[in-house]
């Protein structure tokens, strides 16, 4: 009876690992189907991700992973667990752990971290500045260390159809690239875009993607660039005139329609342009913005007009006759953005009531917290003028946050200017 009993337990013990009694071969997940809602989309749209054909409750990995334009490897990562229906899909499901907390569903890319070196301290930069219209991320869905599927996804900055031309200083008097939306009769609301204390031409990206949403944009560097200034520092305020005037002047622009749109340092140029230009400029973008003339960078005076230095002071805007939409973060730790922007409102809506001025304020957000969303981006940067590590405030999750939930929001702006 002895020797029957071992045998039997024997058997059993057998069966338990081969998973005939339904142990842990039967729970665990071996085939998975990964969807997409859109497989190839403009890159500031979000998608819609779902795994199906789990196993109720089993717990699964899904992993975004790209290359920025140094060929860096950069991912995300969540891991979920399978509802009672064997289905994940992180617009409704919280990871049990990852790369970020929280239901969302653009968790996977913005939470993207680099695979070496400090995350806090790191931006991705996809292809676009390369002459790339596109940059890939591709999805791997794995349990129990198996890959159960995988996916990519096109994130693209220009639509079909949308072209572009390049102006130089020596030939254009302006430095900067213009996007144009694809072929049609008619004229549009455009874009005069620039961007802040970095210098050069960084909004060419922005600027890919308003054209693809219907905006020609003008794409403006104003110092930092061949034949501008090296340095932020006596930058006529008629040069961005001229590159207004230029952007009217394209046939598919509607000149009664300029919208002037300047991030950071960025944003007194297009305060200074909306007041001294109030019959050119018909609305206003200003990220992250400052409402007082600041001093030019690393010294000297920033801006002039006429000929002469633009003081370093208030901002006036009791001739700005456009609707101005301002973003900001309060935790911005590079200067109070969002009290410089609630002082700026009560300013403009003093002089011009009747404009439909808007200020969006995220509590959490810091100075990173525009413009497009779904990139990775950290909360410290290294100045590329002064070499300096600044903090920019904020975490990267308020920041994509922000950037998600105002980017609709200017778009619409651009669509309301009359």
């Amino acid at each position: 009876m002895t020797g029957m009993k071992c045998r039997l337990w024997t058997m059993l013990a057998v069966l338990a690992v081969t998973g005939v009694l339904g142990g842990c071969g039967s729970e665990h997940s071996d085939t998975a189907t990964l969807t997409v809602d859109e497989r190839a989309a403009l890159a500031d749209r979000p998608v819609r991700i779902k795994i199906s054909g789990l196993k109720a409750r089993d717990e699964i990995t899904v992993t975004a992973s790209a290359q920025d334009r140094e060929n860096k490897p950069w991912s995300g990562r969540a891991t979920f667990r399978a509802n009672a229906q064997g289905v994940v899909e992180p617009a409704r499901d919280r990871p049990i752990r990852g790369t970020y907390t929280g239901t969302d569903a653009m968790g996977l890319l913005w939470s993207m971290v680099p695979a070496n070196g400090d995350p806090e301290q790191a931006q991705f930069i996809p292809g676009y500045l390369d002459g790339q219209r596109s940059y890939t991320v591709r999805l791997e869905v794995k349990a129990h260390g198996r890959v159960l599927a995988r996916q990519t996804l096109e994130r693209r900055w220009q639509a079909d159809g949308v072209t572009h031309k390049s102006f130089t200083v020596a030939a254009d008097k302006i430095a900067g690239e213009l996007l144009l939306p694809p072929p049609d009769a008619r004229r549009r609301t455009a874009v005069l875009l620039f961007g802040g204390s970095e210098g050069g031409n960084t909004g060419r990206r922005d600027a890919a993607l308003l054209a693809s949403h219907g905006y020609p944009t003008l794409s403006l560097a104003y110092f930092g660039a061949p034949g501008l200034p090296t340095v932020l520092r006596d930058v006529p305020l008629e040069y961005f005139t001229r590159a207004a005037r230029t952007l009217a002047a394209q046939s598919k622009t509607d000149p009664a329609r300029i919208v002037a749109w300047g991030s950071s340092r960025g944003s007194e140029a297009a305060l200074l342009l909306a007041q001294h230009q109030p019959g050119l400029i018909a609305g206003v973008v200003v990220y992250v913005p400052s409402d007082r003339v600041n001093p030019g960078l690393p010294s000297g005076v920033a801006w002039t007009l006429g000929g002469e230095p633009v003081a370093v002071a208030d901002i006036p805007v009791d001739r700005v006759d456009a609707p101005v939409l301002a973003i900001a973060g309060a935790q911005d730790r590079l200067w109070s953005s969002a009290a410089q922007t609630q002082r700026l409102m009560a300013r403009l809506d003093q002089n011009r009531p009747r404009l439909a001025n808007r200020a969006l304020v995220y509590p959490a957000a810091g100075h990173g917290v525009g413009t497009q969303p779904y990139l990775p981006a950290g909360v410290r940067i290294r100045h590329p003028v002064t070499g300096t590590v600044l903090e920019l405030g904020g975490t990267r999750a308020a920041n994509a946050a922000a950037k998600a939930q105002s980017w609709p929001q200017v778009l619409n702006h651009l669509a309301t200017i009359k």
